[in-house]
Formats: structure tokens, C-alpha cells, sequence
């Protein structure tokens, strides 16, 4: 017998186009997963409000993980009683994973003194300016600021990464790259996130089957806790280099489009 699936998408440049932010070319296999009854977990760098909206642009009910890995949000009764949570928040049982906020700008502000670097987080930067930088809406933009596990940066002069990321674990602190940003996180990513949402499952359902999809560098601890890795192209037809993981599967297009074929071909495998 099969085990249960369950899905894990980032959602920029993956399910998400990334410019324009749709995912209208991959509703037939949005159609095609709600159809087999299996579960799609959205895991981003984006935050708790963004991804509300996005699970309600897709009527998605199932849980979420937000901010690289800072947190896992599980809508309440989706788990029995019995499973242990950090706190309960608006109809969520959550699990904390990443360091407060406060926290990470109070890093940015000690890298950005001992490097000299011009870094630019999105707390120094107008709701404008996030609008602009991200292609966003000014509403879309207010809620990419509502941030709780995870600073998004600019500022990075060339080579001098290996400066901020040494600076960075100085404070205890580390560095990812995403799509469009650099992100300072505090003990969190992506895999840990994934690792402790399939215990719950397993917990639940007993042994499943999980899939994950992503574009990124931020992508790839999902990419390793998972049973298949699904890599999307890039816009220009690249994809993430050094990823080297067995049944590693490189989706043929960019974005929304690479994701559809690449869900398809896995449902196909499963009927």
C-alpha cells in the first residue's frame, strides 16, 4: 500500500511566477492534488499575513510554514489533542523554530556597525520601498512587513558575504539566500521546519511519502528533508547549481509551469 503524500512548495518563483505573482498556469495541478485528497504545505520566506492570503487565494487548509523555517502554523484540530505546540495563536497551534525579530534587527544593526556595509533590512525600509523592491502592491508590502522570524536584506557589496556570514555567527545568527533577498535567521531553515511538520503527520497518519519543490538556495534544506526534491527552473531557464541528492528531479520550465508538470508526473506515478 501507498503511503500517504504530503506536498512541500515554496511559493516565490515556484508555485508563484516571479514577476507576476500568478499561479494561474499550474491550477490544473492545484485542481489535480485536491482531487487525489493530498495535502500541499506552502513553506516560504514569506510571512504569517502573506501566506494567509495566498492560502485563501488557493482555498488551502492545510498547515504552513512560514519565514524560512521560523515557524510552523497548524490550523487547530488539524492534529489530535495530543500533539505538543509552543503556543496557540489565532486559531493556530504553532511551533516556534527561528529567534524573535526584535532580535534579528538588533543583529542586522551589530553586522552593519562591524562591517560598514550599507545593509538595509525591511525594518529600515518604507512600506514604498518593499512595494518597489518586491513588485508588490503597497497592501501586499504592508504585509510582507509584518515580520516575526526573519530579516530580508540588501546591501551586500561584492565579496564581501563571506564577511557578513562570519559576522553574522559571530552574533549566534545566520545567512541565507532567497530569491530576491539575503535573509538573517537565528537557528532556523526550511528542513528543520519540514522535519518537525512530518513528525506531526506520521504521528497522524503513520509513514508517509514527502515531496518538496523550490528554486532557491533558502529551498534547499527542504529539498534535503524530503524523500523527492523537486528543483524549478529559474526564469532564464537555469536552475540552482550544487544540489546533488538522490531522486532529484529538475522540473522542465520555470515557476508555475515547472511546478504543474512536475506535480503532474508525480500524480501520474501514483495512480
Amino acid at each position: 500500500m501507498m503511503r500517504p503524500t504530503i506536498i512541500f512548495s515554496d511559493l516565490d518563483g515556484t508555485l508563484l511566477d516571479h514577476k507576476t505573482y500568478s499561479f494561474e498556469p499550474a491550477r490544473t495541478a492545484l485542481e489535480a492534488l485536491l482531487e487525489a485528497g493530498v495535502p500541499l504545505v506552502f513553506c516560504t520566506s514569506k510571512t504569517r499575513l502573506e501566506t494567509e492570503h495566498w492560502r485563501r487565494a488557493l482555498a488551502n487548509v492545510h498547515p504552513f510554514i512560514v519565514e524560512n523555517g521560523g515557524a510552523v502554523f497548524v490550523p487547530e484540530d488539524y492534529f489530535g489533542p495530543e500533539a505538543g505546540f509552543d503556543k496557540r495563536d489565532g486559531g493556530y497551534r504553532v511551533l516556534e523554530i527561528g529567534r524573535p525579530y526584535p532580535e534579528l534587527r538588533q543583529a542586522l544593526e551589530g553586522i552593519r556597525a562591524s562591517t560598514g556595509l550599507p545593509l538595509h533590512g525591511f525594518g529600515d525600509m518604507a512600506i514604498e520601498e518593499i512595494a518597489e523592491r518586491c513588485g508588490f502592491t503597497r497592501q501586499d508590502a504592508a504585509l510582507a512587513a509584518m515580520r516575526e522570524y526573519d530579516e530580508p536584506f540588501i546591501g551586500v557589496e561584492e565579496g564581501m558575504l563571506p564577511r557578513i556570514v562570519q559576522e553574522a555567527e559571530a552574533f549566534g545568527f545566520q545567512i541565507v539566500s532567497g530569491g530576491r533577498f539575503y535573509h538573517l535567521v537565528g537557528g532556523s531553515d526550511k528542513g528543520r521546519a519540514v522535519r518537525a511538520l512530518r513528525s506531526l503527520y506520521e504521528v497522524s497518519r503513520g509513514p508517509i511519502r514527502t515531496i518538496g519543490l523550490g528554486d532557491s538556495a533558502n529551498d534547499e534544506p527542504m529539498l534535503r528533508a524530503v524523500d523527492i526534491p523537486i528543483l524549478v527552473r529559474r526564469p532564464d531557464g537555469s536552475h540552482l547549481e550544487g544540489v546533488h541528492l538522490p531522486k532529484l528531479i529538475i522540473a522542465p520550465y520555470a515557476g508555475p509551469e515547472g511546478w504543474r508538470d512536475a506535480i503532474l508526473g508525480i500524480l501520474d506515478g501514483m495512480t
